[in-house]
């Protein structure tokens, strides 16, 4: 049952309880008690609103930041993806497979805001080799969701 009760709040975090419980076939409180365990034991980590800040008037830069590190012995990765993550600008961190090591996601007001963070902060840490720094220009889509749809043709279609 968890995986399907996952599989549901993975795609709509608002969905009723008792609307969950009646698609699981399982009943509310059931459902209830399986979604507080798995909060408990992090499965769900925590609850999100995807916005499409494109169409706000809020000015947002988002960066997708390659990172070569030297692990650290006996630690790996996870001491320096761990002084990454703390920064407040820094939306996720990944290990990642490749040409470089870690993976960082950070959000900004502006692309100089971004770019001070990656040279001021990011670039001097002492196990950090190298960056590239990749500004998403457009989301399509994000977390499953299809942000941009097709503008629709209004056109009348002539035909001789």
């Amino acid at each position: 049952m968890r995986e399907e009760i996952l599989t549901f709040i993975e795609k709509n975090s608002r969905v009723d309880l008792k609307e969950l419980a009646v698609i699981l076939g399982a009943d509310e409180v059931t459902v209830a008690n399986e979604m507080a365990d798995m909060e408990k034991e992090n499965i769900i980590c925590g609850y999100h609103t995807m916005i499409d800040w494109s169409k706000t008037s809020a000015e947002k830069v988002t960066a997708l930041i390659e990172v070569r590190v030297t692990p650290q012995r006996g630690q790996g990765f996870d001491k320096i993806a761990e002084r990454i993550y703390k920064y407040p600008e820094v939306q996720s961190v990944y290990l990642i497979s490749g040409g470089y090591d870690l993976m960082v996601i950070l959000e900004g007001k502006t692309l100089r805001q971004v770019s001070q963070f990656v040279s001021d902060k990011l670039s001097t840490l002492d196990t950090v080799l190298s960056t590239a720094t990749h500004f998403v220009l457009k989301k399509y889509k994000d977390h499953g969701t299809i942000l941009d749809t097709p503008e629709k043709d209004e056109r009348i279609l002539v035909t001789p």
